[in-house]
């Protein structure tokens, strides 16, 4: 039997079971030692590279104005953490 478009509908129990098996198959495989540090590191560079920019882009601005001030600093810094934050949502999202 099949559709408009030409579709097998027959097929469709196969192609679910192997999909199935390989979804199966990918959370039994566990991820190796350097694979899982590579992905800890990813997400510690994802959160805290915002951060530092952030913090030296602050401290450019802040050193355009007389006195002793830190408002640009603690202002990016902080938008620079919510960005990070939502970069790591992003990244563990997508894994």
């Amino acid at each position: 039997m099949a559709d408009r478009k030409g579709r097998d509908f027959a097929l469709w129990p196969r192609i679910v079971h192997r999909q199935v098996r390989r979804i199966k198959r990918a959370a039994e495989e566990k991820r190796s030692l350097p694979a899982q540090l590579t992905y800890l590191g990813t997400a510690g560079l994802v959160l805290v590279l915002p951060m530092v920019a952030g913090a030296y882009l602050g401290r450019w601005i802040d050193g355009f104005y007389s006195g002793y001030s830190i408002q640009w600093t603690l202002s990016l810094i902080f938008l620079g953490l919510v960005v990070g934050i939502v970069n790591l949502w992003l990244l563990f999202r997508e894994d």
